[in-house]
């Protein structure tokens, strides 16, 4: 029995494209060449994520960051669920002095998690940050919306940066915030 043509060449497309990822994902991740944490530092809303086990049920997800004395930073994340503010606080640290794009989160000790900043507006209104497992990913706004235009390029650079962004999930936020 003979293959049609389009069933080939969507196999080898398909075989194409998983070696791409595969590619990809042996690079080690990129990040923003440079990160101001005083500008970074604030509030921001999670605009989507993949999802991790912690945040199950969560909605009107935020992150506060802000400089704690010792130069470590605060990490305040709380969303609602089930009716109720749930509120986990952690600290990070930087772990890239020179791009300070990189850091470790510790929410509960000993345990680290990398946090990675990989995209980055100009104006600081947005980021994309990233495990380099690829993992895990958070678009994040200073708002709780995001132009769909910003939203799209970002999905791009997640894709070509090997992330699985069918993963990805918005998270519901309260508007007029």
């Amino acid at each position: 029995m003979k293959k049609s043509v389009p069933v080939v060449a969507a196999g080898l497309v398909l075989t194409a494209a998983a070696l791409v990822i595969k590619k990809l994902l042996d690079e080690p991740l990129e990040t923003v060449p440079k990160v101001d944490l005083n500008k970074y530092l604030g509030r921001w809303y999670e605009i989507a994520a993949i999802p991790k086990r912690f945040e199950k049920g969560c909605t009107y997800t935020t992150a506060q960051y802000s400089l704690n004395e010792d130069g470590t930073i605060e990490v305040k994340n709380s969303c609602i669920s089930k009716g109720e503010e749930r509120v986990a606080t952690g600290k990070a640290f930087v772990s890239d002095p020179v791009s300070n794009a990189k850091l470790d989160v510790e929410f509960f000790w000993p345990f680290k998690g990398k946090y990675w900043i990989i995209a980055l507006a100009p104006d600081y209104s947005y980021a994309m940050v990233g495990n380099p497992d690829r993992k895990s990913l958070w678009i994040l706004s200073r708002k709780p919306w995001m132009e769909k235009e910003t939203y799209k390029e970002l999905l791009i650079i997640a894709l070509s940066k090997g992330f699985d962004i069918s993963k990805l999930r918005i998270t519901p936020q309260k508007s007029g915030d």
